[in-house]
């Protein structure tokens, strides 16, 4: 009898354990990628951490971090070879509903003015730009901006 790689996707909570697959792929995507340290500092204070992993690859995860009635979505990343599949809209769907069943009744999120298809993605799934952090972002040439999205959780939420 031979091993065979289940092929479907199984979301899990994040592990210290699997911090080298993400902070790997974290590298890949960004200029400049969260740390491991971010990520241990995440699990450490125990902020909500997701992955998706199939056919023994990771394909993406999410990290969140919770306050008195609203939810942070910290990170939320797919890896290459699984982008443009609906990973990315899946998760944060996941995520969202996480963050309601926690109580949260606003989902907000940073975003890089020049990462089009993100934004695209968060204004789909309804949310709105509210603000603008300057100077948020460390770019190859200075700093970048960041547009601050929410998105009402809950019935009454801004």
């Amino acid at each position: 009898m031979s091993a065979r790689l289940d092929p479907r996707p199984r979301l899990r909570p994040m592990r210290e354990s699997d911090l080298d697959a993400v902070v790997i792929v974290e590298a890949d995507l960004y200029s400049h990628p969260w740390t491991r340290g971010n990520f241990e500092d995440s699990l450490g204070a125990g902020y909500p951490a997701w992955l998706l992993e199939g056919d023994g690859a990771l394909r993406a995860y999410g990290v969140l971090m919770m306050g008195v009635g609203e939810a942070h979505l910290l990170n939320l990343s797919v890896a290459r070879p699984w982008q443009r599949r609906g990973i990315g809209r899946d998760l944060l769907g996941f995520l969202a509903a996480q963050a309601r069943d926690m109580g949260a009744v606003t989902l907000l999120l940073e975003v890089r003015p020049s990462n089009g298809a993100a934004r695209a993605l968060y204004a789909a799934e309804g949310f709105r730009e509210v603000a603008v952090r300057r100077n948020y972002y460390p770019a190859h040439h200075g700093r970048e901006d960041a547009v601050v999205m929410a998105l009402p959780l809950a019935a009454g939420a801004p």
